[in-house]
Parts: C-alpha cells; structure tokens; sequence
C-alpha cells in the first residue's frame, strides 16, 4: 500500500470528501500540480477545473471551481466554491451556461461583468471536461 495522507475537500455547500487519499491533481493558479504524502507545505489558489483524487488505486474526479488549497505533509484541505461528481452534473446545462458565457465574452461590457463571464466559462468548461472521459 502506497503512503497516504488525510485528504479534505470542503465546498461551500457540503464537504465533498473526507479521508485518505494516495494522490491528488489539483488545477492550480500555474497550471496542474499533483500532490503526494510528504509534500512540502504550501498554499495557493484552485483554477476551475478537473480535480483527480487516487483512493485505493482507484482514480476519482471532480469538476471545481475556485479557491484554496493547503498542503501540508501529512494533510491537504481544499475549500472549493463547488464541487461536483461527473453523474452529478447535467450536461445540458453545462452546455447552455458555456454558450451564455460566450455569448457574454462577445459583447461589450465593463471589466466586471468580463471577469464574471470568463469565471462563468471556466466553470461550464470545467464541468463539461470531467463528464467526457
């Protein structure tokens, strides 16, 4: 059996997973970083994206959005806007919320709304990415 360490992935509605987990690849500010026990302590940000999680061999995935990871050597907390299970996610409407989002982006709009609609894409694409594997 692999090294493990104490994995805690809170979203702001539930807390999505609690316990031990082997490895993990997190979508980070600076691009994918994969986390084993024993790693050295950090904290960053989380990107939407495709969350990877090794249980037992096995690999679990997760569509997120963002917010912040602490990585300590024998732990790992993420507390995540949302977090969800590909079956528990409705591609029709991933689909919709990217062409709204895109819709968005074309038009002109002040800083703000730009921000919020590129958020609003990375989340549906983020969404639309874990349900196609």
């Amino acid at each position: 059996m692999e090294k493990t360490f104490d994995l805690k992935i809170v979203a702001s509605d539930k807390q999505f997973y609690s316990g031990p987990c082997e490895k993990l690849i997190i979508p980070a500010i600076d691009g994918s970083l994969g986390i084993m026990a024993g790693h050295e302590s950090t904290v960053t940000t989380i990107n939407s994206g495709e969350l990877r999680f090794q249980v037992d061999g096995q690999w679990h995935k997760a569509a997120v959005s963002e917010g912040f990871v602490e990585i300590m050597p024998d732990y790992v907390i993420l507390l995540v806007d949302t977090a969800e299970l590909p079956e528990e996610i409705d591609i029709k409407r991933a689909k919709l919320a990217k062409e709204r989002a895109e819709e968005r982006l074309r038009q002109k709009q002040s800083m703000k709304e730009y921000y919020y609609s590129k958020a609003a894409l990375a989340r549906a694409m983020a969404r639309l990415k874990v349900t196609q594997r």
